[in-house]
C-alpha cells in the first residue's frame, strides 16, 4: 500500500472514519424495546426481550469456536459487544471500530443461493466474529501507535491502509465455508460473477477488480478475497494470514505494507501470487460451454441490464421485472420484439414477483417513518393491463407471495420480529388474514405455491440447514418431505400440474429439476440450451416454453426454449456441494466445528440502555489552515446517545475554542445541546475620535434544542422531513469597558424546516431524475435587539437532454433586520464571488450535469478514476441593502462556469469525489478580489 504523508493521514483519517460513522443508524430502536445481555470475556451479546435463543446461541458459538480458530489469525482478544437486530428485513451483519461493536440482522434471506442455508443466527455469529478476531490482532506496530494516538478511529486508519477489504471478508467467508458443511466457499452461486467475466473473456485490471465500474459489472471483493484467501491456506499453510495480517497491520515494511508481508512469507510477488490463485478457480469453474454461451455479445459490450422472475402471460408473452445501471427496476412485458413497461416497481428488498390471470403480487419494501432499525414488507398488487397498483396489507413483514389458481386466495412467509416463521393465507381481495399455517419445527419456508386449495408445495428450510421441496397442509400444517433434505441449495419452485420445477445445486453449477409429484421421482433438465449459462434460476413454465434466468457479465438474462427439446434425465439424489478443491477445508481441526457446538444457557439480565454513555472512541484531528482542532468522539453502544469535546485553534485570530456538543436519539423527537467557550477573540473598532482600537472579548455560547427526523420511504420516493428548533445564548466578556455595548449577549431561537423527496436513482446516473430539496430558516433573538434572519432555500433536479444527463436549478431567498447582521450569511450566493450579509438576497441558478469519460484505470493501487463528469452553470444574484446615510444600495452579482468533478476511489477502498471550477465573473466583485477568472478547488461533497 501506498504511504500516505502525515497531511495526508490526518486528512484521510476524518474520510473513512465519516465512512465508518454512516455504517450505523443513529437512534434507529423505539424507547418500546428492552434489553438484555449476556456478558462474557469475549462477548458481550446484546438483544431484544424474547429472543433469548438467539442471544444464547450467538454466545455459545463463539465461546466454543474461539480458542478453537485463534491460531490461524492470533491470540489477542478484546472483547466485544454485539447488538441483535430483529426488525429489519435483510440479513446483515458488521463489525466496527469507532465504536468497537457489531451488529447482526437477523432476517433470513428467500433467495437460499446467496447466502446459504444456514441459520443467519450461526452463518452470521461465524463470520462476523472472525472479523472481530481480524481487528484485535491488527493492533500492533504502527497500527497499536496510531490506536494510542488517535483511539479507534487511529485503528480504522492505520488497518485501512495497510490491509485490504479483501482480506477481511475473504478470511471471514473461509472461517465459515471450513466451520460448516456448507459456507460461501462451497456455493457455486457464490463465484458466479467472476466466472461470467471469464466466460466472457474480460481481462479486467487489479484495479478495476478492486474498485469496480460505471459502466461493466463487477464483483464485490468477498470473492475475491475467498479465493485469494483459500489459495493461500492451501499453498502455505494455516497460519500464513496470521502472519501477512500481523506484519501488514504493524507496518513491518512502510511502502506497500501487505503486499511485502504476502512476499515474505510465500516468496512470490503479489502479482504473482493472485493470479495464480485466480488461475486455480478459474481452471475448474471456466467451462468451454459457457464461453459458447458468452459468444453471442460483443467484446466491447457493457453492462446491459437484469431480466429476472420471467412468468408466461402465454406461449408468446413473458412478463419479467427489468432493471439496469440507467433505468429504474420496471415490470414489463415482452411479445416477440416488443416490450411494454407495465408499471415501474416501487422499493422491493428483492425482485421476486408472481403473476397469474393478468395480476402480479410482490412484496415492497417500506422503513418505518421514525424508528430506522424498523422495516415493513408490505403486499402490493397490479393490474397488469392498467398498470393501477392497490395495497393489500400495511405493517406487515411477508415475502414470496403467490396467488391460488383463481386469484381469490395468496400465500406469504410471515417472517415476524419474534423469529417463528410461518406460511399466512391472505384474502386476495383485502389481504385479511384467512389462516396461519403451523408449523411447530419452525422451517423457513421459500418461494411457497399453492398445489391445490389444501396444500402448499414450497422450498423448506429446516434448523440445521439442510432444505428440501416439500409438501404442505394447510389446515394441519404437516410437511412431506418430496425430496431427500441435504446441504444442497434449492429454491424458486413453481408447480405446472403434477410437476414442480426448481432450481438446486449440483456440482459446480447451479441446475434446472422437475419434480413428479405424484411419483416423487428427480429428474436434471438437460439441452443444449441449458448447459451454456452460468447457473439456471428461476424457471417458469408455459403451454410448451420453458422460460429462466442465467447470469452473465451483462446481467441476469432470460432465455427460452422449446420444453420438446429438452431431456429429463433421471436421479436419485443431488451430489454433495464442491470444495472446488480448497483442500484445508478437509485438513483442519475446526472441520465442522459447527456441527460438534452446543447451546449453553448463560445468565442473563437487563442491558440498562445508558451503559457508559460517553464511551469516547476517537480523537479526530481537523487541519484547515488557519482552522486547527481536535474533537474527542463519543457513542454509546447501542448508538443513542453522540458526544463531542472538542478544542479549536484559530491562527489568525488567536483565540482558543472549547466546546461540548451532545444528541440522543432514544426519544422522539432527538434532543441536543452544546456548550462552548472562547477565548481571546479581538477584532478592531473605533474610539469616540475615529481611531482603530483592538476589542479583545471571551464569549460564551449554550444552545438546546430537539430535532424531528421523519422518513417516508414508500412506492416509489423516498421523502424526508426534518424540523429543528433551537434557543441559543451567548454571553459576551469584553475587556475594554467603552465597547461593552457593542457586543451585547444575545438570546435568540433558530427553527428550520427541510424536506426532500427523490425518487430511486439507478447506478451510472450523476442526480436522480426527479428530486426535490426544500428549506426554510429563520432565526429571531427573543431580547431588545430586534434581529432575525429568514433563508428560502430549493434545489429542483430533472432529467437532462440524454438518460444519465441532469438538470438542476436552485433558488433562495435570504431577508433580515434592517439594522443588525448579527446572524451569517447562509445564502448560496453566485459561484466566483465574495459574498456579504445584505439586507435583501435573491439567488436563482441552473446547472446541467453530465457524465464525460468512464476511465476505469488508476495509479499504483493508491487512486482510481471511475467517472470524469461535467457541470455547466449560470448564477444570479440580486441583493439590496442600505448605508447608515440611508442610500439605497443594489447590485447583480452574476456567474458563469464549469466544473469538472473527479470520482475516484483511494487505496482500492473510499469513494471520494472532488473537482475544478472554473467561474468568468459577468458583474465586478464589489467585495472582494480582482479580475473576473476565477478557479476553485472543490472539496469531497454529498446530495442531500
Amino acid at each position: 500500500m501506498f504511504k500516505p504523508t502525515f497531511w495526508g493521514v490526518l486528512t484521510t483519517s476524518l474520510l473513512l472514519f465519516t465512512g465508518a460513522v454512516k455504517a450505523q443508524q443513529f437512534g434507529g430502536n423505539p424507547p418500546s424495546v428492552k434489553w438484555k445481555e449476556i456478558n462474557t470475556p469475549a462477548a458481550r451479546v446484546i438483544y431484544p426481550v424474547g429472543m433469548d435463543s438467539a442471544g444464547q446461541r450467538v454466545n455459545s458459538i463463539i465461546q466454543q469456536a474461539n480458542n478453537a480458530i485463534k491460531p490461524t489469525i492470533g491470540f489477542k482478544q478484546r472483547q466485544i459487544n454485539i447488538v441483535l437486530q430483529n426488525q429489519l428485513i435483510n440479513t446483515n451483519g458488521y463489525v466496527g471500530l469507532a465504536p468497537f461493536r457489531s451488529e447482526f440482522y437477523l432476517t433470513p434471506a428467500q433467495n437460499s443461493f446467496g447466502l446459504g442455508t444456514i441459520l443467519p443466527v450461526d452463518q452470521l455469529t461465524l463470520h462476523e466474529f472472525r472479523h472481530v478476531q481480524q481487528y484485535n490482532n491488527s493492533d500492533v506496530g504502527l497500527t497499536r501507535l496510531l490506536h494510542t494516538l488517535f483511539g479507534e478511529g487511529g485503528q480504522v486508519l492505520a488497518y485501512g491502509l495497510a490491509v485490504p477489504n479483501w482480506f477481511a471478508e475473504g478470511d471471514a467467508v473461509y472461517n465459515e465455508t471450513l466451520l460448516t458443511t456448507q459456507g460461501r466457499g462451497r456455493l457455486p452461486y457464490f463465484f458466479n460473477g467472476y466466472r461470467s467475466l471469464w466466460a466472457a473473456g474480460k481481462n479486467y485490471s487489479w484495479m478495476k477488480l478492486r474498485n469496480g465500474s460505471y459502466r461493466d459489472y463487477v464483483p464485490d471483493w468477498y470473492p475475491l478475497g475467498y479465493m485469494l484467501i483459500s489459495y493461500g491456506r492451501d499453498s502455505y499453510g494455516s497460519d500464513i494470514w496470521r502472519k501477512v495480517n500481523h506484519d501488514a497491520a504493524a507496518y513491518k515494511s512502510l511502502i506497500y505494507p501487505f503486499q511485502n508481508a504476502l512476499k515474505k512469507h510465500t516468496g512470490q510477488e503479489y502479482i504473482a501470487f493472485r493470479t495464480a490463485a485466480l488461475n486455480h478457480f478459474k481452471s475448474q469453474l471456466l467451462t468451454p460451454g459457457l464461453q459458447k454461451g458468452a459468444q453471442q455479445y460483443k467484446n466491447s459490450q457493457h453492462f446491459i441490464g437484469n431480466q429476472e422472475f420471467p412468468a408466461f402471460a402465454n406461449d408468446n408473452t413473458v412478463i419479467y421485472r427489468r432493471s439496469s445501471y440507467t433505468q429504474r427496476p420496471a415490470f414489463v412485458m415482452r411479445k416477440g420484439d416488443n416490450e411494454r413497461i407495465i408499471r415501474l416497481s416501487d422499493f422491493t428488498v428483492d425482485s421476486y414477483f408472481h403473476y397469474n390471470n393478468g395480476q402480479i403480487v410482490y412484496a415492497s419494501r417500506r422503513p418505518d417513518a421514525r424508528w430506522s432499525y424498523r422495516e415493513y414488507n408490505e403486499l402490493k398488487v397490479i393490474d397488469v393491463k392498467t398498470g393501477s397498483q392497490r395495497q393489500l396489507t400495511a405493517k406487515t413483514k411477508y415475502f414470496a407471495p403467490a396467488f391460488n389458481a383463481d386469484n381469490s386466495r395468496i400465500v406469504a412467509v410471515d417472517v415476524p420480529a419474534s423469529g417463528r416463521y410461518s406460511l399466512h393465507i391472505l384474502n386476495a381481495n383485502n389481504g385479511k388474514l384467512i389462516t396461519a399455517v403451523p408449523n411447530p419445527a419452525n422451517l423457513l419456508y421459500t418461494y411457497p405455491k399453492f398445489y391445490n386449495n389444501d396444500q402448499i408445495i414450497s422450498a423448506v428450510r429446516r434448523q440445521d440447514g439442510k432444505t428440501s421441496i416439500a409438501l404442505v397442509n394447510i389446515s394441519s400444517g404437516k410437511v412431506d418431505e418430496l425430496t431427500t433434505a441435504d446441504m444442497a441449495p434449492k429454491a424458486f419452485p413453481v408447480v405446472r400440474g403434477d410437476t414442480v420445477y426448481f432450481s438446486a445445486t449440483s456440482g459446480i453449477n447451479d441446475k434446472l429439476f422437475a419434480l413428479t409429484i405424484n411419483n416423487r421421482k428427480l429428474y436434471e433438465m438437460q439441452g443444449d440450451s441449458l448447459m451454456n449459462y452460468i447457473g439456471n434460476y428461476q424457471p417458469a413454465v408455459g403451454n410448451k416454453k420453458l422460460a429462466w434466468i442465467s447470469f452473465s457479465a451483462f446481467g441476469y438474462q432470460l432465455h427460452q426454449a422449446d420444453k420438446k427439446n429438452l431431456a429429463f434425465n433421471p436421479v436419485d439424489a443431488l451430489p454433495p456441494l464442491p470444495d472446488f478443491q480448497v483442500a484445508s477445508l478437509k485438513q483442519d481441526s475446526s472441520t465442522n466445528l459447527l456441527a460438534s457446538i452446543h447451546t449453553q444457557v448463560l445468565p442473563a439480565k437487563k442491558y440498562p440502555k445508558f451503559t457508559r454513555p460517553f464511551n469516547f472512541h476517537s480523537l479526530v484531528p481537523y487541519l484547515d489552515d488557519p482552522e486547527y482542532s481536535f474533537s474527542l468522539l463519543g457513542e454509546n453502544i447501542l448508538n443513542t446517545f453522540q458526544s463531542e469535546l472538542s478544542f479549536n485553534y484559530n491562527r489568525n485570530e488567536g483565540y482558543k475554542q472549547f466546546g461540548f456538543n451532545t444528541i440522543y436519539g432514544a426519544l422522539f423527537p432527538y434532543l441536543f445541546g452544546s456548550v462552548n467557550y472562547t477565548l481571546d477573540r479581538r477584532d478592531f473598532g473605533f474610539d469616540q475620535n475615529r481611531n482603530a482600537v483592538e476589542v479583545n472579548w471571551n464569549e460564551t455560547n449554550l444552545q438546546a434544542g430537539l430535532q424531528i427526523p421523519l422518513s417516508f420511504a414508500g412506492g416509489r420516493n423516498t421523502t424526508r422531513f426534518t424540523y429543528t428548533s433551537s434557543i441559543n445564548y451567548s454571553i459576551n466578556d469584553v475587556k475594554q469597558v467603552a465597547f461593552k455595548n457593542a457586543l451585547p449577549n444575545n438570546t435568540y431561537l433558530n427553527n428550520s424546516i427541510t424536506i426532500s423527496n427523490q425518487v430511486a436513482k439507478p447506478y451510472q446516473l450523476i442526480n436522480p431524475q426527479l428530486a426535490q430539496s426544500l428549506t426554510l430558516t429563520y432565526r429571531n433573538t427573543i431580547n431588545n435587539l430586534g434581529a432575525h434572519q429568514l433563508l428560502a432555500s430549493g434545489t429542483f433536479y430533472f432529467p437532462g437532454l440524454v438518460k444519465t444527463h441532469s438538470l438542476v436549478f436552485n433558488v433562495a431567498h435570504q431577508r433580515r433586520d434592517r439594522n443588525y447582521s448579527i446572524f451569517s450569511n447562509q445564502l448560496p450566493f453566485s459561484r466566483g464571488y465574495t459574498s456579504d450579509n445584505l439586507y435583501r438576497l435573491y439567488k436563482a441558478g441552473v446547472n446541467y450535469h453530465f457524465p464525460i469519460a468512464y476511465p476505469d484505470a488508476g495509479v499504483a493501487n493508491l487512486v482510481y478514476l471511475m467517472r470524469l463528469r461535467g457541470n455547466l452553470f449560470y448564477d444570479y444574484t440580486h441583493g439590496k441593502d442600505f448605508y447608515r446615510s440611508g442610500a439605497a444600495f443594489k447590485a447583480d452579482f452574476r456567474s458563469a462556469g464549469a466544473e469538472l468533478y473527479f470520482d475516484t476511489q483511494w487505496f482500492n477502498e473510499s469513494s471520494i469525489t472532488f473537482g475544478l471550477r472554473y467561474t468568468y465573473l459577468l458583474d465586478n466583485d464589489i467585495f472582494g478580489g480582482r479580475g473576473r477568472n476565477r478557479f476553485t478547488l472543490i472539496l469531497p461533497l454529498s446530495i442531500f
